[in-house]
């Protein structure tokens, strides 16, 4: 994107659609994603800014839902967003000059429109991250490698009727304050709005993901445009545009889910026509295998397509019985902040699924 684009309905659908392939099965829901952009439409006229456009000491502020998508007393409503930005300006004094999300997908893709819409501030497409992630530190462009660099963050979230309502600001180290972000999606039911970590366009050029937002406007209009033509090539337009392929189809025949420490973690097994495939998700997927043989492994990107309507299904809204493809982009192809290249941020990823992944990512073998 060389121009500034003012943000409409033909764009949020675009945005919310290859946002959510993007998502990798995280990233927040489609639906959310449009609620919040038809508000932020209804509110104003939200512009987004290619980079390039801003002076190198201009500030921008990431927003962003921290949580898990699957909880069902997740309670986060559009003033929390706004009330977050309010809030992180009138306990840091920073001047914002532009609004980055963290991430790319159903919702967090749109990330920024709302709060753009009502108080003027413009939507940058430089997200911290050209793809979802699990953990707050993978989306902190490797802020946690500067040293002393101190983080700001807001969350904001749950429902006064329940007593979960929450505001927290906090200030301290990424992973600390990560941490007491994550507790304040669990103590709100589930999922919280959140702003965070300043940092100068400057630092943004060099490593966020300047253009990913571009992409999945590019991703969604290849999926709208061939539609009518059947959800497989559909499938297959968005598979083109990232440079992927469809790399399994088949029939879901097992989902395992459970919601635990602010995240859904599980795993999909799909029945192809002769052999079967396993994804483990961590909110997003993060392992396939076909048949125990290691074919994707996060960062690269996998992302389930239900075979019946051409559109992307996230790790929680996957069903048993669902005729689905499965789309794999290697994470060379992708736009990547610097959250995705220290392999020390993986271990977690480990931990939670039980699958080997630093090897296959950083150790030069595997996929």
């Amino acid at each position: 994107m060389s121009l500034k684009m003012t943000l409409d309905y033909e764009v949020m659908e675009a945005a919310v659609l290859g946002g959510a392939v993007l998502g990798g099965g995280g990233g927040g829901s489609m639906e959310l994603g449009r609620q919040a952009a038809r508000l932020a439409l209804e509110l104003g006229t939200p512009v987004l800014i290619p980079i390039d456009a801003l002076a190198d000491d201009a500030m921008l502020l990431t927003v962003s839902a921290v949580g898990a998508p699957a909880a069902r007393t997740a309670f986060v409503k559009p003033v929390h967003y706004i009330r977050t930005v309010e809030l992180f300006s009138k306990n840091t004094g920073e001047k914002i000059h532009g609004l980055i999300t963290n991430e790319c997908g159903g919702l967090a893709s749109v990330n920024g429109w709302l709060q753009a819409a009502a108080l003027g501030i413009p939507v940058i497409d430089a997200p911290c991250n050209g793809r979802a992630h699990p953990t707050g530190v993978m989306g902190s462009m490797g802020l946690h490698r500067v040293a002393g660099y101190i983080s700001r963050q807001v969350a904001v979230g749950g429902s006064p009727q329940t007593n979960s309502y929450i505001e927290v600001f906090a200030s301290g180290s990424l992973e600390a304050t990560a941490s007491m972000v994550r507790q304040a999606s669990i103590q709100a039911g589930g999922l919280v709005a959140v702003a965070r970590n300043p940092v100068t366009a400057g630092y943004a050029k060099e490593n966020a993901a300047p253009g990913a937002i571009g992409k999945c406007i590019a991703v969604g209009r290849a999926i709208l445009t061939n539609r009518a033509k059947g959800p497989l090539p559909a499938i297959e337009a968005a598979a083109e545009v990232l440079g992927g392929a469809i790399i399994f189809t088949g029939k879901v025949a097992a989902v395992s889910l459970e919601t635990t420490g602010g995240f859904d973690v599980g795993k999909v097994v799909v029945q192809g026509e002769r052999q079967m495939a396993e994804l483990t998700f961590w909110n997003e997927y993060i392992t396939l295998e076909i048949e125990g043989e290691r074919k994707g492994t996060f960062p690269d990107l996998l992302a389930t397509m239900d075979l019946s309507s051409g559109l992307p299904l996230s790790s929680a809204e996957i069903q048993e019985g669902q005729e689905i493809a499965i789309l794999h982009v290697h994470r060379d192809r992708l736009i990547l902040g610097s959250g995705m290249k220290d392999p020390d941020l993986f271990h977690v990823v480990e931990k939670a699924t039980g699958k080997e992944v630093i090897k296959y990512v950083f150790a030069g073998r595997g996929v």
